[in-house]
């Protein structure tokens, strides 16, 4: 090979090994990460309740003190259920400790075996839900105060009192049948601006694959002046100041699941958002949210909704605020292709094929019967090149020092027996806009969470057929399957598909096709299963194809007749052919002129 390809396979090497360091946390930011952790759960830690006389005891909902937190006397949890989900609710603060999704599963390997549990959002011991209400001119935090429930069928209330003139009061109702919380918060005493809300949530590990899963965990958020809906960075630490700016929604978002607060009264008020990334290696966390903001009490109080449950699109558009902007499917033309393209095909066909894999394999199908008419068109041009392979091989022959004089004379050939070695690339063209977009549909559809098929047991997430007890670098400690058997089959389809093509004239893409495969062996091997079984079924179908019309469509015969067809017609040079030729020859004087100049 030329030393320009040369060169250019070591910068692919070396752009992939620094891509690999660099968003690699360092050790400073692995240990601010764990001492930002250490203080979080310092300060989270309930404080004891004071020793008081007995005519100052503490009362449930009465500040006592003369700190800027309220005490703590005793911590009630309440349950609220319906058919879909669990909410566990405390008077400690007043807030979610924990919610249940009864209808999806958590599975977790331990010692190699897996385990099954449910589902649980909100329920990490660091989180922090504070309400902070400005009383006599000083910022009050109510996190460590006991509110005082009152119960009414799936209605909680939260009452807390400050004083004889400040009262906080929240109050949650759990609809039936779903998976959204009404929840009020009103304040008496309290000016418009006087109340706000910290809210800190740590992000645990719920999939398999928990390094996709963290670059999918974020805050995203509603600006009421905007259109769509925005989020902070997924893949690194980030933060968003929005003040002067009315919020909709806030939503802490992971891969398949989110908990989202839903301004129903005009919106909350100069947001601050930040996103922290936590090493999972080390951690049970994947990333910390943090969303500060203003809740402004029109008329003493702010009617809000809690959203919380699956990434379900459908679900999430019901609310008509953007909402299903949260699913991770990508921007531009290749989110819009999976959100109104590809997800309503795919529902469509799991309507009655009830097999998720299954339902792949039929898209697959469709997609190569609609090509098929263009795979033909460039199956023919190959099989004319290699009907041609006589005349260029003396081309070669003759101008075996002058690889430019091969390519004109080569391009002369191509013109007057009327072949285009270009043809072959429009069906892989029209392909990459579908490879691109389902490259984000499979592992951010919750369509496909725990869906099994043949070997995998999961689609949406990589399918581990080898357990390795070491890692392999760029892979991890595991093999798929699917991204195996894809890197095999492109490799043979590659072989099929290029045999009879001249790459004379630029020799290194002759390895390049082959080693690519084998490139991205790495970067399939961890990724979703439902994608590689795509690619690897789309590869059987592509071999097939190519060796059913090879062996039983052409016949060799009649592709020579129609070269010595073509060739006695007269020919008329298009645009593009003429300006390649002209530029081609224009380079041949170049080099000539630089040879003579070195002389």
């Amino acid at each position: 090979m030329e030393r320009n390809h040369i060169i250019g396979f070591i910068l692919i090497f070396a752009t992939l090994l620094i891509f690999n360091i660099v968003s690699s946390p360092s050790k400073e930011e692995l240990e601010k990460s764990q001492r930002t952790r250490d203080s979080i759960e310092m300060a989270s830690k309930p404080k004891p309740a004071s020793k008081a006389a007995p005519s100052q005891a503490a009362v449930p909902g009465k500040d006592t003190t003369s700190q800027e937190t309220a005490t703590v006397a005793r911590d009630t949890q309440i349950v609220l259920e319906n058919e879909v989900m669990k909410a566990t609710l405390s008077s400690l603060g007043g807030r979610l400790v924990s919610v249940e999704l009864k209808n999806y599963d958590k599975v977790q390997e331990i010692d190699g075996v897996p385990s099954k549990s449910k589902v649980r959002l909100l329920n990490d011991e660091k989180n922090v839900y504070d309400i902070r209400v400005i009383k006599n001119g000083k910022k009050l935090s109510t996190q460590n105060s006991i509110y005082a429930p009152t119960i009414s069928g799936n209605t909680i209330k939260f009452d807390l009192q400050l004083d004889d003139k400040h009262q906080v009061t929240q109050t949650y109702t759990l609809q039936p049948n779903s998976y959204v919380l009404d929840y009020n918060l009103s304040g008496t005493g309290f000016n418009d601006r006087d109340v706000s809300v910290h809210w800190i949530n740590y992000i645990d590990k719920i999939e398999l694959g928990h390094r996709y899963e963290q670059q999918t965990s974020t805050v995203y958020f509603k600006d009421n002046a905007e259109d769509n809906a925005d989020y902070c960075s997924c893949t690194s630490n980030d933060s968003e100041n929005l003040s002067g700016k009315s919020v909709q929604w806030l939503a802490h978002t992971n891969q398949f699941f989110n908990s989202s607060l839903i301004s129903k009264s005009g919106g909350f008020k100069d947001a601050a958002l930040a996103t922290e990334v936590i090493d999972f290696t080390t951690s049970e966390d994947l990333k910390k949210l943090t969303s500060d903001f203003e809740v402004p009490l029109t008329n003493g109080s702010h009617q809000m909704q809690w959203y919380i449950g699956p990434n379900e699109f459908h679900t999430l558009k019901a609310f008509n605020i953007g909402l299903e902007e949260i699913i991770p499917y990508g921007s531009s033309i290749f989110g819009s292709l999976n959100r109104w393209v590809i997800r309503p095909f795919f529902d469509f066909l799991t309507g009655f094929i009830s097999s998720k894999g299954l339902a792949i394999i039929f898209l697959i199908f469709l997609i190569k019967m609609m090509l098929y008419p263009l795979l033909y068109k460039m199956l023919h041009s190959q099989a004319k090149m290699a009907a041609l392979k006589p005349e260029l091989n003396k081309i070669k022959d003759k101008h075996k020092e002058d690889l430019q004089k091969q390519q004109m004379e080569s391009m002369k050939v191509y013109q007057e027996f009327g072949v285009s070695p270009l043809a072959g690339c429009l069906p892989m063209l029209l392909q990459m806009p579908i490879w691109i977009a389902l490259y984000r549909y499979f592992p951010a559809s919750i369509t496909f969470r725990q869906e099994s098929f043949l070997w995998a047991p999961d689609l949406s997430s990589f399918d581990a057929f080898i357990r390795l007890s070491f890692e392999i670098p760029f892979m991890g400690s595991h093999l798929s399957l699917f991204t195996i058997l894809w890197a095999v089959s492109t490799l043979v389809y590659t072989y099929y598909s290029t045999k009879d093509v001249d790459m004379s004239a630029n020799p290194a893409m002759k390895y390049v096709q082959y080693f690519m495969p084998l490139m991205f062996l790495g970067f399939f091997n961890s990724y979703a299963s439902g994608l590689t079984c795509y690619m690897f079924f789309s590869n059987l179908i592509n071999i097939l194809q190519t060796i059913i019309t090879r062996k039983f469509i052409f016949d060799d015969e009649k592709i020579r007749q129609e070269l010595d067809l073509q060739k006695n017609k007269p020919k008329k040079k298009g645009g593009f052919q003429s300006r390649l030729e002209e530029a081609m020859k224009q380079q041949q004087r170049l080099a000539e002129e630089k040879a003579k100049n070195k002389k």
